[in-house]
């Protein structure tokens, strides 16, 4: 496939591998989320680009910051979500980006989705794909009459010992402060303690709090309810044929009409990355419309490239594509001047023990 400046990346590339004496085909190091890039879409890039890419995996913001402010290096794109992108920058973790690089994202970008990004200049970040946070459940679980799509779920005594929170600062708080009529984003000191005492009501119901086992354990049945991406449900529901997993239509999705919350992750260039040319094609290569196409099929959340979303296929579509009125209860998660208040929630929530 053809792709916009390839020849000009791979040749840089080629070069800087001469340069260095490295004899051995150069790396990416990618450190994002786990499942969250095709696999096709990664051997067709080490194929174009005579590269070997190597990724690393976290289940959280925190973790993955937690990493990097404790000296861990060696990374070439990261994949944070929009809120912690701000605070990297100015920490001097990530690089101000060169657009000249990628032509493909300012050609391609598909802006119907510039009301979900914070930064839509792009300065040091690239949208890669949005997620909307909800619920992941087993349908023959839930009793009839009982309504999934709000918080209050979480406070229902038949799912005790049956519900899974993310294991997530800012999407448990931020569920505590929406289910309260509260910005997601709130840094009121008392809308804080009040969703946290939301969250420790929840907490008498809750296994654990795990931003990874609800896409395995809803379906065996093991957990009823997982707050969970849109991304990872819509996975479980339409299952992989070539991989041999069924598809679940016993398994739902449900946005709480309270709100929900809505992040952007992104792709960041690391300021200290080993291999910085390549990491520019691999953005520049998401880009591409057909490449696109590819990793939301995998994916099962959009990623904002015009010609990957007109080519899906309708079902498709319509499944991770979300109409305006679909999200309009959507907060986006937004970087907060005052992490501390929300550690110190977090501890007090984590310390609790279940009454």
């Amino acid at each position: 496939m053809k792709r916009l400046n390839a020849a000009a990346a791979a040749a840089a590339i080629a070069a800087s591998a001469m340069f260095t004496g490295c004899e051995k085909k150069p790396e990416l190091h990618i450190y994002t989320w786990s499942d969250y890039i095709s696999p096709d879409v990664i051997e067709d890039f080490e194929e174009e680009f005579g590269c070997a890419v190597v990724v690393d995996t976290f289940d959280s913001n925190e973790t993955m910051y937690a990493k990097l402010k404790a000296g861990g290096t060696g990374y070439d794109i990261i994949m944070p979500s929009s809120y912690l992108v701000g605070l990297m920058a100015r920490e001097g973790l990530i690089a101000e980006l060169d657009h000249s690089k990628l032509p493909n994202v300012r050609a391609n970008f598909a802006k119907e989705f510039a009301t979900q990004l914070l930064d839509p200049g792009f300065r040091y970040n690239v949208p890669y794909s949005v997620t909307y946070t909800g619920f992941c459940y087993a349908k023959d679980k839930i009793p009839e009459g009982v309504d999934v799509a709000t918080w209050k779920v979480l406070e229902n005594p038949a799912f005790k010992g049956k519900i899974t929170l993310l294991d997530d600062i800012r999407e448990v708080i931020g569920a505590g402060l929406m289910s309260l009529g509260y910005s997601v984003n709130s840094t009121n000191p008392a809308e804080i303690d009040q969703a946290v005492e939301v969250v420790l009501k929840w907490k008498q119901n809750i296994r654990k709090f795990d931003a990874e086992s609800y896409k395995t354990e809803v379906p065996s049945g093991a957990t009823w309810i997982g707050q969970g991406y849109s991304s990872d449900a819509t996975q479980v529901i339409l299952g992989d044929e070539e991989e041999g997993v069924p598809a679940r239509s016993d398994i739902g999705f449900a946005l709480p009409r309270e709100g929900f919350t809505i992040a952007f992750d992104e792709m960041v260039v690391s300021a200290s990355a080993p291999n910085p040319d390549l990491a520019y094609a691999f953005i520049n290569f998401i880009y591409d419309g057909e490449v696109a196409k590819e990793n939301m099929e995998y994916i099962m959340s959009p990623v904002p490239v015009r010609g990957g979303i007109d080519n899906l296929a309708e079902e498709l579509k319509s499944l991770i594509i979300l109409k305006p009125e679909d999200i309009i209860e959507g907060q986006v998660l937004a970087p907060v001047e005052n992490l501390e208040i929300y550690n110190k929630a977090w501890d007090r929530i984590k310390a609790t023990e279940a009454r």
